[in-house]
């Protein structure tokens, strides 16, 4: 394995950096990449981040290079971490994108002209769109949002937390989009080692009197109300607010809470995603996982990048898993289709 890191300097990237030599996924064999924008502080911090990997990982680490051009390196899987994060003034998707645009179509072509074509895993918001510029380059079957993974990873935690387990013990899933349209498969929750009658008590209580339909709303009202608590300086009563929510509420806006209290951003939980999954495609084993891919209608009659089930391999990803999900759930993750793709084209045509 040989990885590049786009975006390697900031708080995200040197997470996935430190992570990935951590959990010794690149062989010592392998290199790790360090890709920095050209110019300006970005550019020298990469030999630090480089001195410091090494200082701290020189037991067991590949070779690891500094650079500010992704085509000029060997890497057969590229980490696109660059771009803008939401602040207090800018928070919407929208706004995000437009500002995110010329970053994704910049390493985007820089990515065309590497000498073979990669695997690009995105973590960049809104990942949807870096996504559709990669596919200008790339074949679609090689290029995997890990966002859909780490909202799944939240999702586990907040069930796993309300039943009394740990995460491991919670299969549950996010599909549709890295933002407000996140779709929680309900119908689709095993908890091992747990009685049926208490999930089903979770379950029952989580949907109960709600549609799939309003959730984009409702994640929109709490974190507003979040944010709002936190803009006052009472940090307790925003936590205990988040706390006080629903499990998909809870996994949708507990990110924005981290966010805005822990002094940079989701960079523990956004990385450690990231890693999972240039894990699982570096494991050589075949694996189901939620992940934002490029559909051309296999399921759904979804159509761009959107999150759904999808079979892994060392290429990339194979074919989508589809399962036996509720009438509403079906509606809901086209619903987050349409939206993505309306994102998607508001921004590229501005």
């Amino acid at each position: 394995m040989k990885l590049a890191i786009i975006g390697a300097t900031g708080s995200c990237g040197r997470q996935v950096a430190a992570q990935l030599l951590e959990r010794h996924i690149i062989p010592l064999d392998g290199a790790l990449h360090l890709i920095g924008h050209a110019g300006g502080v970005h550019e020298s911090e990469l030999w630090g981040l480089r001195a410091d990997l090494h200082d701290a990982f020189a037991d067991r680490a590949p070779r690891i290079e500094v650079g500010t051009d992704v085509a000029q390196t060997d890497a057969d899987i590229v980490v696109m971490m660059a771009g803008a994060t939401i602040t207090s003034l800018n928070a919407d998707r929208s706004k995000l994108a437009a500002t995110n645009r010329a970053i994704f179509e910049e390493s985007a072509a820089d990515v065309a002209r590497m000498s073979a074509e990669p695997i690009v895993i995105v973590q960049s918001n809104p990942v949807e769109l870096a996504m559709h510029f990669f596919s200008n380059v790339v074949s679609r079957h090689r290029i995997l949002g890990a966002a859909a993974w780490s909202d799944s990873l939240r999702f586990r935690r907040e069930i796993a937390a309300d039943l009394g387990v740990t995460r491991p013990m919670v299969d549950a899933e996010m599909w549709g989009q890295h933002g407000d349209h996140l779709v929680p498969m309900w119908s689709t929750i095993h908890v091992r080692g747990v009685e049926q009658s208490r999930i089903d008590d979770l379950v029952g209580r989580a949907t109960d009197g709600r549609s799939l339909a309003d959730l984009p709303e409702e994640i929109r009202a709490a974190r507003t109300q979040a944010l709002a608590l936190i803009e006052r300086g009472d940090v307790p009563a925003a936590y205990a607010f988040v706390q006080s929510q629903l499990p998909d509420v809870r996994a949708a806006i507990k990110p924005f809470f981290t966010h805005f209290t822990a002094g940079r951003t989701t960079e523990l939980a956004t990385a450690h995603a990231v890693t999972d999954v240039v894990g699982f495609i570096g494991s050589g084993v075949k694996m189901a996982i939620p992940a934002q891919v490029l559909v051309d209608g296999e399921w759904l009659g979804l159509h761009g990048p959107v999150a759904v089930p999808v079979l892994t391999d060392p290429t990339g990803w194979s074919q989508v898993v589809p399962e036996d999900i509720s009438t509403e759930e079906q509606a809901a993750l086209v619903a987050a289709g349409a939206a993505i793709t309306a994102l998607n084209a508001s921004t590229t045509t501005s």
